[in-house]
């Protein structure tokens, strides 16, 4: 019998706390559960946010939380979880950083955290307290980690960006002016 290892243990600990959080955030988006707006109050929010189409976006970003979060909290396709909801907070970044970095002023400290912790976990692996342990680590392979963090990166960007360009006045106004 192996003793328990303190790192895989502390990589169990990481993902599960990581993982709830992130599925509690992608479950009010998604469902409405703890004080949520469900898709529909998403959608408005994402809208207002200046994210098109709203309704996509507002699926995209509770999928990237709810199923990021729960997959990571089961170490189960742990670099796709790490990527998704890592992509995820990139998106949530962007919509908090005019407001500084500190939470305390509506800052994207937060978001941040999550993002790379997220991240962390995904290229680190989720330990041997975990399903993709148990499976041998057949959705988390090297090829695993650099596609899916590729192709979150590009995601993430691509929707920034397209916020980003939304949000600009067409005739040099106002930002937000004229925008959906």
């Amino acid at each position: 019998m192996t003793c328990i290892n303190r790192r895989d243990l502390g990589l169990l600990v990481l993902r599960v706390g990581t993982g709830a959080v992130l599925a509690a955030h992608g479950s009010q988006k998604l469902g409405g559960w703890f004080g949520g707006g469900g898709i529909q109050g998403t959608s408005a929010a994402m809208e207002a946010m200046g994210f098109d189409p709203p309704k996509h976006s507002a699926l995209a970003a509770g999928i990237g939380e709810a199923g990021g979060g729960i997959l990571l909290a089961l170490g189960l396709a742990t670099p796709a979880a790490g990527a998704a909801a890592a992509g995820t907070m990139a998106g949530a970044v962007a919509v908090h950083a005019p407001a500084g970095f500190f939470a305390t002023a509506g800052g994207y400290e937060y978001p941040a955290f999550l993002g790379f912790t997220a991240a962390a976990i995904g290229v680190t692996g989720a330990g041997r307290y975990s399903l993709d342990h148990a499976t041998g680590h057949v959705l988390d392979r090297p090829w695993v980690v650099a596609l899916t963090f590729a192709g979150s990166a590009l995601a993430a960007a691509a929707v920034v960006g397209r916020r980003a360009k939304g949000r600009a006045a067409p005739d040099g106004g106002e930002p937000g002016e004229g925008s959906v």
